[in-house]
């Protein structure tokens, strides 16, 4: 954890003086983008690690993975389950807690972050354009309002947190396997599950297309070439990077969620679960990042 503290204090000295941090005050300024997303992250983590041991199932605490010549300075945290979780109400809620936990706090940092960030003109040269989402929009236009043609929002390294920690849960949510959703659908469906979870590998690259056709057919018509053009139609390129990872991952454990007893989820934890789920609608991002 120190370590991802430490990545992350180097990464957003960098927001802030638009250079690499050279010594230990520079380095301090970072704490506006580390401290609001170490928060989300710890919280996303630790309500998973809490709700496990409610459940009395053995978790181990997060391992955090530090990352200080990525964007984030971190590529997340992840946690352990050291032992199949029997019931369902078990494992939804320690599916849903950790996203439910993370966007308690996402929350509050997007709004101040973009907020206190200001609208600007655009900049000449390419610059990065952090995914949009509808909750995000949501956001962007109740704080903001209408932006002017040629103008944008600039994110200061407290929003970028708060953009991170929505675009961290949008993936986490994902009804496939063992990431958080995978959980929650599994509680809520059953063995019904492993089959939508291998439409959703299917339907990913499928997703890249699309998203990438969206972006870089309406720019090429528009007579975009070069570096332009590529940007906008590699612009889902990210959902077929994801789809390789998540098909590693079945490669390395399985393409089956692990089975719980047949127990029935209690009422108030159905609303829950599909609560949870629907998160993924107002999170999804077409493009997670390109530039513009």
């Amino acid at each position: 954890m120190a370590l991802t503290f430490a990545s992350t204090f180097y990464v957003g000295a960098g927001m802030v003086l638009g250079r690499p941090p050279t010594s230990l005050a520079e380095l301090q300024t970072g704490w506006v983008f580390s401290a609001p997303l170490m928060a989300i992250l710890l919280a996303h983590e630790f309500g998973h690690f809490f709700a496990g041991r409610y459940h009395r199932v053995d978790v181990s605490p997060p391992y955090f993975i530090p990352v200080p010549f990525f964007l984030l300075g971190t590529m997340g945290a992840v946690i352990q389950i050291r032992e199949r979780i029997r019931s369902r109400n078990a494992l939804l809620d320690i599916g849903a807690a950790g996203p439910l936990a993370g966007m308690a706090v996402a929350v509050p940092v997007i709004i101040y972050g973009l907020a206190t960030s200001p609208i600007e003109p655009l900049p000449e040269g390419p610059y990065i354009l952090e995914g949009r989402s509808l909750l995000y929009l949501g956001l962007l236009g109740w704080l903001k309002g209408p932006i002017p043609a040629g103008y944008d929002i600039m994110l200061t390294p407290t929003a970028l947190a708060g953009w991170a920690g929505l675009l961290v849960t949008m993936i986490n949510l994902l009804p496939f396997g063992q990431l958080d959703g995978g959980h929650v659908a599994y509680a809520l469906l059953g063995h019904r599950q492993d089959r939508i979870s291998r439409y959703v590998l299917r339907l990913l690259p499928l997703l890249a297309v699309i998203v990438s056709a969206a972006y870089g057919i309406p720019s090429y018509l528009e007579g975009l070439r070069g570096e332009r053009l590529t940007y906008d139609a590699s612009a889902g390129m990210h959902w077929l990077v994801w789809a390789f990872v998540l098909w590693a991952l079945t490669r390395a454990t399985g393409p089956n969620h692990p089975p719980t007893e047949d127990t029935e989820v209690s009422p108030r934890r159905r609303i829950v679960g599909w609560f949870t789920l629907s998160l993924f609608v107002l999170l999804f991002m077409p493009a997670w990042i390109r530039m513009q």
